[in-house]
């Protein structure tokens, strides 16, 4: 592909990279150093001008200065005369801050939209947001993915005619449907309240599981307060067999650990938009690649063709 850079911060290289080597381009190199008060400079150390500019970088631990990163990235390709600046997001962490539901709050997912936006992002590609609404705060192109063809295609491997795909809440359960649709599954969803971060409680599921296999469906998992408590309920119900998927595994706090630790859970699936260090891993743990659908999507904007076709071979596989 001519006329194209990608570059990529500190927050996933190796995702970056393997983008790269699906599109067959180089990984443009970037500096990231830090001043002695702290303050961060980034350079890009690759031709930009009129070039279509790809940054890669998911919002990860540490949260903010990820995202200061990605802010002077986008500065740094403006200056340098980019043709068109895209950032790559695979994992959004301000779109959990979507909605006023308490005086005086911030709505962190527009501010962050604003900034980017501020600092020349002509355009966003990202991965499973965590609420629809979220594409609204951008007002540049937002190009949504998802990975349910990912995921689709690792639980396929196993016999579903008795399976279940359960929401841990009613928010998600239009996502759990529609990757129920996709593995010819059932679907059920949990009746759940949100006291705190990490404190909530699922009085019942609705839906069919006794006796089935079960595969609990989220968009991320990060203290896996949620699923835990969801497992408590699903034990009520004596399933055959229980699996967890979500696309985003943050993991915080040893929620691997403690998902691993569940002995009626067999396996935990999640995708590559955010690194899970090896030292972390556990047997039980599956990471899919979602870079071939980024390096695709990237390819498509880049020839100006249509992203959402994406979707329709997903649907019709």
């Amino acid at each position: 592909m001519r006329d194209i850079s990608v570059f990529s911060g500190s927050a996933h290289p190796d995702l970056a990279a393997e983008v790269c080597a699906h599109l067959g381009v180089p990984l443009s190199p970037t500096r990231v150093s830090r001043f002695a008060n702290d303050c961060l400079e980034v350079q890009l150390q690759a031709n930009c001008r009129e070039r279509d500019v790809f940054l890669v970088q998911p919002l990860v631990r540490p949260v903010q200065e990820h995202l200061v990163e990605l802010l002077m990235m986008c500065d740094a390709a403006r200056g340098a005369s980019a043709g068109r600046i895209t950032v790559v997001m695979p994992h959004y962490s301000y779109a959990r801050s979507d909605k006023k539901d308490a005086p005086r709050i911030s709505l962190g997912g527009r501010l962050v939209a604003d900034l980017m936006e501020a600092a020349g992002v002509q355009r966003v590609l990202a991965m499973t947001l965590h609420s629809p609404q979220v594409h609204g705060f951008f007002s540049v192109p937002v190009d949504h993915l998802h990975a349910r063809r990912e995921l689709a295609a690792h639980f396929r491997r196993y016999d579903l005619t008795r399976t279940t795909v359960v929401s841990p809440d009613l928010g998600n359960a239009k996502e759990a449907a529609a990757f129920a649709r996709m593995i010819g599954a059932q679907v059920a969803a949990g009746a759940k309240q949100r006291f705190a971060d990490d404190q909530v409680s699922i009085s019942s599921v609705i839906g069919e599981v006794t006796g089935r296999d079960v595969i609990v469906l989220d968009d991320e998992i990060a203290k896996g307060s949620t699923v835990l408590e969801l497992l408590d309920r699903l034990r009520e119900l004596e399933p055959s067999s229980i699996r967890v998927a979500c696309t985003h595994g943050l993991f915080a706090a040893g929620a691997l650990k403690r998902l691993s630790e569940q002995p009626d859970v067999l396996e935990i699936v999640c995708t590559n938009t955010v690194p899970v260090p090896a030292e972390e891993h556990t047997d039980k743990l599956r990471i899919l690649s979602i870079a071939p659908a980024l390096a695709e999507a990237v390819r498509r904007i880049h020839n100006g063709e249509s992203v959402s076709a994406l979707f329709d071979a997903a649907r019709s596989e």
